[in-house]
């Protein structure tokens, strides 16, 4: 995997000579009831996900993970909605992907670029 600030790259192929990586973006939260706070289910999937080993990145609508394979990938995301799923008696999954064989990196590297596009932020003093 890439390293935040490395700008990110091509991956090495693997020993089948096949070059992956993706993201995948998604959103795992409880539905039909219950007493538990939403925040406090949805705390267990990211702790998954944060437990998997991938690079992960949560913000206020999703988390993103990169996995190396599509696999690794959905193992992930199936856990964390299981995890959901312990606490709610209905889930509801939004998930969105990015397969671009032969990258990895691209977590942070998708949004360097955005940043270098954007140029120096002057100070709002």
């Amino acid at each position: 995997m890439g390293v935040a600030g490395s700008g990110g790259g091509r991956a090495a192929a693997n020993e089948c000579g096949t070059l992956v990586a993706m993201l995948v973006a998604f959103s795992v939260a409880p539905s039909g009831g219950g007493t538990d706070s939403v925040g406090d289910v949805v705390a267990e999937a990211v702790r998954v996900v944060r437990e998997s080993g991938l690079p992960n990145e949560t913000t206020s609508m999703f988390t993103t993970i990169e996995a190396p394979t599509w696999d690794e990938a959905m193992e992930v995301v199936k856990r964390a909605v299981e995890a959901v799923a312990a606490r709610a008696p209905r889930v509801s999954l939004v998930l969105k992907a990015d397969i671009r064989p032969g990258w990895t990196g691209q977590l942070q590297a998708k949004v360097e670029r955005v940043e270098r596009a954007l140029g120096p932020v002057a100070d709002e003093g």
